[in-house]
């Protein structure tokens, strides 16, 4: 049950991170950039010390910041 939960926060946070920064992407760019936007989001997370509950909404925003941080970063690298 945790890895369902898990890609659907990846593809809700990679869908609005992609509706943030106008960018286009399907279904399987969502996921991978909320994957990677959510291991992103925790390493930053941890790195300042936030003090997570680890419940839904808390790595839904994570996740959604850590993905538009990916993004962006990646847009500007790779364009």
């Amino acid at each position: 049950m945790g890895l369902i939960v898990s890609i659907v926060i990846g593809l809700i946070a990679g869908a609005v991170a992609h509706r943030v920064l106008n960018s286009r992407g399907g279904f399987l760019g969502s996921l991978v950039v909320g994957l990677f936007g959510a291991l992103v989001g925790g390493e930053l997370a941890s790195l300042f010390n936030l003090n997570m509950t680890g419940g839904l909404l808390d790595r839904l925003i994570v996740a959604t910041l850590g993905a538009i941080l990916f993004l962006f970063v990646w847009k500007k690298v790779f364009k």
